[in-house]
């Protein structure tokens, strides 16, 4: 099957996928591992568009960098001001500061990109 056009319709896209399933171990060099290449784009392009991934809010991403550390809501009041300041953050009462979001970044390597979800004051 030729995949010289877009994906546009769910037949195609399983029929990609099915493809690069065959092709997966493809030789380096080759005109199939060209094909899986190319492949591979046009189902990333296809999911780009009909599946897309929301950014997390940053909460979440917070909280995500918490678990993976260990840390507690007592461990976030130097990034975050006082245990009312994380209270507050955590329920999404108030938002980050662009103080906050330099310190996360700084200090727990926090993509800035995950927290600049919020309305910045």
């Amino acid at each position: 099957m030729s995949y010289a056009k877009l994906l546009k319709t769910e037949e195609e896209y399983t029929a990609a996928l099915a493809r690069i399933d065959d092709l997966f171990d493809a030789e380096q060099g080759t005109a199939e591992a060209d094909e899986l290449e190319f492949l591979v784009a046009l189902v990333e392009l296809y999911e780009k568009e009909h599946f897309p991934i929301d950014a997390p809010d940053p909460v979440s991403a917070i909280q995500f960098r918490m678990e993976q550390e260990n840390l507690t809501n007592e461990d976030m009041v130097q990034y975050l001001g006082s245990k009312s300041r994380v209270s507050e953050i955590f329920s999404h009462k108030r938002s980050l500061s662009i103080s906050m979001i330099k310190k996360l970044v700084t200090g727990l390597h926090i993509p800035a990109e995950a927290l600049l979800g919020a309305s910045v004051v």
